[in-house]
């Protein structure tokens, strides 16, 4: 039995302690925050092996800059000389080409499928309801140069044994036909699955309390006291915490807790959107992705629609554009002509910041400084979608047990 310390209290977080506490450890989770309102709560609650394509992708970082004078894009960076963004932006165009993204199909289509047997498991566990439904992702498209690229992804999908199949229009339709969609036709994903964030997040916290794992809110990590290689402190405003294994998943603040331990993890904030309403006239059955508008569109806990998306790499404490919003709101009606939803005001409007790693895939596994501590982080967009697999990934790390996937592809230190 070993004192573990796991600084974050998003989904991979959460995540570790459950399967860390799970195999008897005892388990401490120590959150800057109250742990009601990270990442892991607005986002489009898709698990989703469908997503085998990294962030980093040939032609991205051209459409980045064409994007980059429009306040509605669905991808923006945000200009500056901060040598920090500088060094991920090389990183990240030298990543985004057709090798990675053929190399990186496995390693996400592993860890996605992992990440969904437990999702499935948890799903069993009494009293654990977070309206998790396997009912397939539509990616829907309206172009023929994005209906050409469906016809490769569901090649590539099935080579991959990914259950997918391209629909024409009339099969799309007959999918929804309570309301109108204009579109070429869709890739229909079975093999995906979707929840709904906030009782995932709510019930999980609940689980571990009831198992005994110690949650600290608002507790900022400052520093870690160490005895050679090993870490034997976490230190933070509100006092130090005993360790014997630590595990750092703080998301898109990572970096700078990374550094704290002599360890250097090319990540920036990639800042989302969501619009959550509640007994909606609108209907949808399926969750969609708009795949030219690059949004999100997913039916949840049975009354509600979430809209989402944007990718916004800028830092933590630039202010919201809430133009992106408008933006995605635009898209849906497009997409959906029968969708007239009025821009909300600010306080209905969730915002967030995803923790993008320099070529599209998390950072999994030990460091080099210290041997006793975990880094788990990175996830760009499919933090949730691959929050129960890392978790089970993490505790596997600590217990030195043989590892449910290959981590080569997550090493923290893969770019020296």
């Amino acid at each position: 039995m070993k004192q573990i310390v796991i600084i974050g209290g998003g989904i991979i977080g959460l995540s570790s302690a459950y399967y860390l506490q799970k195999a008897g450890h005892l388990v401490t989770v120590v959150d800057k925050g109250d742990f009601s309102d990270n990442c892991s709560y607005g986002n489009a609650g898709y698990v989703c092996p469908s997503h085998f394509v990294p962030l980093a992708t040939p032609g991205i970082v051209w459409k980045g800059l064409k994007w980059m004078l429009n306040n509605r894009s669905p991808f923006y960076v945000q200009p500056t000389l901060n040598r920090t963004l500088l060094n991920w932006g090389l990183r990240f165009a030298r990543s985004a080409n057709a090798r990675h993204v053929n190399d990186s199909a496995v390693p996400l289509r592993d860890i996605a499928l992992l990440s969904q047997a437990e999702y499935e498991y948890w799903s069993t566990i009494p009293n654990f309801d977070f309206a998790y439904e396997h009912k397939g992702l539509l990616e829907i498209f309206q172009t023929t140069a994005a209906a050409e690229h469906a016809h490769h992804i569901v090649e590539t999908a099935q080579s991959l044994g990914l259950d997918a199949v391209l629909l024409e229009s009339t099969a799309l339709q007959q999918m929804e036909p309570q309301t109108r969609i204009n579109a070429l036709g869709a890739i229909l994903f079975k093999c995906d699955a979707h929840l709904y964030p906030n009782k995932l997040m709510h019930g999980l916290i609940t689980l571990l309390k009831q198992k005994g794992v110690k949650l600290v809110n608002d507790s900022c990590v400052t520093g870690f006291e160490s005895n050679g290689a090993v870490i034997k402190k976490v230190l933070t405003v509100n006092g130090s915490i005993d360790a014997d294994a630590v595990v750092i998943a703080t998301g898109s603040w990572s970096r700078e807790i990374a550094a704290k331990v002599n360890t250097k993890i090319p990540l920036m904030p990639g800042r989302g959107y969501s619009v959550t309403l509640e007994d909606a006239p609108y209907r949808l059955h399926h969750p969609a992705i708009l795949t030219e508008a690059r949004v999100a569109v997913t039916p949840m806990d049975g009354n509600k629609i979430r809209f989402g998306g944007t990718m916004e790499v800028v830092s933590t404490t630039t202010p919201p554009r809430y133009q992106r919003v408008q933006g995605i709101l635009h898209s849906v009606k497009k997409f959906f002509p029968e969708f007239d939803i009025p821009m909300p005001s600010a306080d209905r409007i969730w915002y967030g910041y995803r923790p993008c790693s320099a070529d599209g895939l998390p950072y999994i596994g030990r460091i080099k400084s210290y041997h006793n501590v975990v880094i788990a982080t990175g996830h760009s967009m499919l933090g949730l979608s691959l929050g129960a697999g890392t978790g089970k990934l993490v505790s596997e790390i600590i217990n030195e047990e043989k590892s449910s996937i290959n981590l080569k592809p997550f090493a923290v230190e893969r770019f020296g």
